[in-house]
This record gives structure tokens, sequence and C-alpha cells, in this order.
């Protein structure tokens, strides 16, 4: 079954209730990070939700990468704020944080799924290794615990458990991805930021990559940032999307409306474009 197939035929992510109560997870507020006119982002402002799945498409170059970097802390913006509010119900802006304390919040309330796998994997670390080390990082030192949740998260992303002591590096890209989500889940962040998880799969690991990540987004309750050129893959994760084009954002809602009945031509464009291909 292909990305698209999978797309149509599935039911529609459930969309998070919203208490009035409840503050939104990020407030991010006149983000701009410019390289040279018209290259990364550009006034950028939006709320994320506790458990709402928001997808950012877009054509290469339009600003959809160097805007997730800046969200999850890894590049400072030229101006805006980007506020996050912990569990307890503090709220911080996240660039008056300091560098160590971004660095722990993506260790343990935040997670990071890049489109090259081993950018975020250890290579000559073991697969459990690798998970492992995300659970030492919050302060786990149980080894007997640690392999037993190894074992549990393998298991949950489809890779055999006779394989926690192999090398990434032998790995196929589709499992290779897989490992990379275990070892950024088994914290149980509450938010993850992904760039374009499916990019490089075939087809038809890409639709099985797909239905793990959904399951386990509607399961866990989380809340992502999901960077995609696909429109197919964003109509099957995302509750709510942002197009942006040369560094702006030029329309936003929910899905199904963005995508149904787009309003700006580019959109249009791009719509229009999967359809004929």
């Amino acid at each position: 079954m292909s990305v698209t197939e999978l797309s149509r035929n599935s039911a529609i992510m459930p969309t998070p209730t919203l208490n009035p109560t409840v503050q939104p997870l990020l407030d991010v507020s006149g983000i701009t990070k410019l390289y040279q006119p018209g290259k990364g982002c550009q006034d950028i402002s939006f709320d994320l939700w506790p458990g709402e799945v928001l997808g950012i498409v877009g054509e290469s170059g339009s600003g959809k990468s160097t805007l997730l970097r800046v969200l999850s802390g890894r590049e400072a913006p030229d101006s805006g704020s980007v506020n996050y509010q912990f569990e307890n119900g503090s709220q911080a802006s996240l660039y008056d944080l300091s560098e160590s304390d971004r660095r722990r919040l993506l260790r343990t309330d935040w997670g990071v799924v890049h489109q090259h796998p081993m950018d975020g994997l250890r290579p000559r670390v073991s697969a459990g290794g690798n998970i492992g080390e995300r659970l030492m990082a919050v302060g786990n030192r149980h080894y007997g615990d640690i392999r037993n949740q190894a074992l549990d998260w393998l298991s949950q992303v489809e890779i055999p458990t006779d394989r926690i002591d192999d090398m990434p590096i032998t790995f196929s890209g589709g499992m290779q991805q897989r490992l990379q989500i275990a070892r950024n889940l088994v914290t149980h962040p509450r938010l993850i930021f992904m760039d374009e998880p499916t990019g490089g799969l075939d087809v038809s690991v890409q639709a099985r990559l797909l239905d793990l990540i959904r399951n386990l987004v509607t399961d866990l309750g989380l809340s992502v940032v999901i960077v995609t050129h696909d429109l197919a893959v964003a109509r099957l994760l995302a509750h709510r999307l942002v197009v942006m084009k040369e560094s702006r954002i030029v329309e936003s809602g929910l899905t199904d409306q963005v995508l149904d009945d787009p309003q700006h031509p580019y959109t249009q464009l791009l719509v229009s474009s999967v359809l004929q291909g």
C-alpha cells in the first residue's frame, strides 16, 4: 500500500479536545531567522496545543527545516519568541533558558526525529545502547531495567528483539528510523519534532513507518511538529497545517480544510500538482 492510499483509507486523526482552561504547549510569536532575503523563516506565529499534530508543508527552500531548528532550540532566531509550558504549568521563553537547560529539555520533555536517522543515533553504540543512553540521561542507572525497557521499545517499533546488541549501521533505513523513534520516545516526552521522517525510504517502508508513527502519537497523546513536503503524509498525520513559501506562512488551518479547499494560489498549486502526479 502506498502512502497516498494509506492516507485515503485511514480514519482521520482524532482531533484533541481543547479545554478552554488549557494553555498552549508552544506559543510561537514573530519568529524570524534569515540567512538572506527569502531564505529561512520570517514573522512566524502560531500556537501548538497539547496532543496536537501540526504539519509544516512547502517546497524545498521554503524555510520549513530552519523553522523546526528554531522551534526545537537548536538554532537561535534573529527575533521573536518561543514560549513552552512545562507539565507543572510553569512557562519559559526558550531562548531565555541557558544552553544546558535547552539541551536538558531535548533529553527529557522533547525529542527530535531527523530525516537522516543516523543523525539522531550513535553508529558505534548498539541498538539497546542507543535507547538506554537516553534513559541514563534522565537518571536511570539500573542495567536490568534499562535493558528491559530497550527490549520493550524495540518490540513496540517492530524491531526484532534479538537485534538489541546489533549496531544501527547494520540496520536498513526503515529500521534505523524506527530505532531513532524508540530512542526519542523511551523517556515519554511531551513534544516531538520530526523533519521529513519518511524521506529517502521506499514507498512500502514509508507506509509502514507512518502507520507506526500515527499509532504511537495517538496512544501516547504526543504533541508533534512535523515538517514534510509530502501532502499525503501531512493528511495522514496532522490535525492542522501551515503552508510555507519563501520563508513565510501563506496559509494555515485544519488539515482537511487546507487540502480540500485551498485558498492561497501557492497552496492550490501544491494540491493540484499532487492530484496530477
